[in-house]
């Protein structure tokens, strides 16, 4: 696949920025297309829950501002679409795609370790009006250390310590963007069922047993699958559990 940026997308490519997920908030109704914002060296990221995203300088920081008029629970979906386009990504720079997998329900996994996050954030535009960003960080060049990380989370990994592969930013975005291109153009023209059996096909996990930690109680039984929702299916000993957000632990 050549690293040139699809033609039906823009990029915004920013020395130093807050969030980039702040950064399309402010800029989002000058926009015209869909627009990819990277920033160089990302001061203030955030992560799902309200969490900071530890981002070094040479990793990977951007999120791509989307104007998709869709309710709610299919715009959620868009974390599996660009979960599934990393992982592409990233068997087309390494070539090794055994070592990669995905955890439900956003990250992207390197031999176990998690080296990428995925945040979505819905921008108002207006009057019924709204943009979606999405929002991505990958440790390209360097992981948070250990004592930063949430105790039984599965520990940070980067790409170039573990595969000895140095890439950009800017050349990551180039491929990244492509393969989301391509990912966004079917979900749109199939809708989920595709996505979900290739996202299945990489699943971390699957019919194992894991722990999914809810705000009030943690349930723990086998990792069944995902539903046409995106929803997490546990098989457990009280029956099956059908689960729409949670951490889940190995």
């Amino acid at each position: 696949m050549s690293d040139s940026f699809p033609r039906q997308y823009d990029k915004i490519i920013l020395d130093k920025v807050d969030s980039t997920n702040a950064h399309a908030a402010r800029v989002a109704s000058k926009l015209n297309r869909p627009t990819w914002i990277l920033g160089l060296k990302q001061t203030d990221g955030r992560a799902r829950r309200g969490r900071k995203w530890l981002n070094s300088e040479g990793n990977f920081a951007a999120t791509l501002v989307l104007f998709a008029q869709e309710a709610p629970e299919t715009l959620a979906l868009r974390s599996f679409v660009a979960s599934l386009a990393l992982f592409e990504t990233l068997r087309l720079i390494t070539g090794r795609p055994n070592l990669f997998s995905l955890k439900w329900p956003n990250d992207v996994l390197l031999k176990g370790g998690k080296m990428a996050g995925i945040l979505l954030e819905t921008l108002s535009l207006g009057v019924d009006k709204n943009a979606l960003a999405i929002g991505v960080g990958v440790n390209l060049i360097a992981a948070p250390d250990a004592s930063q990380i949430e105790p039984n989370a599965a520990p940070s990994i980067s790409l170039f310590a573990t595969t000895g592969i140095k890439i950009t930013p800017e050349q990551f975005l180039n491929y990244f963007a492509k393969c989301y291109a391509t990912r966004e153009a079917e979900f749109v023209r199939h809708g989920f069922r595709p996505i979900r059996k290739a996202w299945l096909d990489h699943a971390a996990r699957l019919g194992e047993s894991i722990t999914a930690r809810l705000p009030n109680c943690e349930i723990s039984g086998r990792f069944d699958t995902i539903d046409e929702k995106g929803h997490l299916v546990l098989k457990t000993a009280q029956g099956k559990e059908v689960i729409a957000a949670a951490d889940v632990f190995f």
